[in-house]
């Protein structure tokens, strides 16, 4: 039942998930960490972290790992949960797949219309929105600690954190370098 459930989910969210892969990460937090439990929040972190640094779109990689940790977590083998990871991975392209092969010729013809550009305007701050939603969602004390809890590795969290928006920002540093200081300096002052 839960392949059924999975499959579902990442349906909706590959139906819903405007703005890309990042845009749906909010989604795919709320749905596989708050409303089904198939994953804790730092499980949900650790995923993100893996996707960004994995060749290929954010959402489907962060799918395809969603997938497998969910049937392995639910008490599965592990080729039952590679199956969820195909599971997870298909259900999310699979509207994409259906909507681009039945819009794209009507889309060509009519993308410059008034209307279209309606719509693309009411879109893009909604994206937007998704976006910062995916970035509070991970702001946790699994994340950054907390103060009173553990100051040393709430502090340099956050200057992690500065550093990186500032860096890929700011500077346009490129993200992968800094996802590499970001690791060491995580095995330097962590380990």
């Amino acid at each position: 039942m839960i392949f059924l459930y999975l499959f579902i989910t990442f349906f909706e969210i590959g139906l819903f998930g405007f703005g890309g892969g990042y845009g749906m990460l909010s989604l795919i937090q709320n749905e596989t960490v708050e409303h089904w439990g198939w994953l804790n929040a730092a499980e949900f972190t650790d995923i993100v972290a893996i996707s960004q640094m994995t060749p290929g779109p954010i959402g489907i990689n962060s799918a395809t790992y969603c997938g497998y940790t969910a049937i392995k977590n639910a008490g599965y083998s592990v080729p039952i949960a590679v199956l969820g990871s195909f599971t997870a991975t298909f259900a999310l392209v699979l509207p994409s797949l259906i909507l681009m092969i039945l819009i794209s010729k009507m889309f060509m013809k009519y993308m410059n219309s008034h209307p279209v550009q309606s719509v693309f305007k009411g879109l893009r701050p909604a994206v937007v929105g998704l976006l910062a939603a995916a970035t509070l969602l991970l702001c946790t004390r699994d994340n950054f600690s907390t103060p009173s809890e553990n100051p040393w590795q709430f502090y340099i969290s956050c200057a992690l954190f500065a550093a990186t928006a500032f860096g890929t920002g700011v500077l346009k540093i490129n993200p992968i370098h800094m996802i590499c200081y970001s690791a060491l300096a995580g095995l330097l002052l962590f380990y």
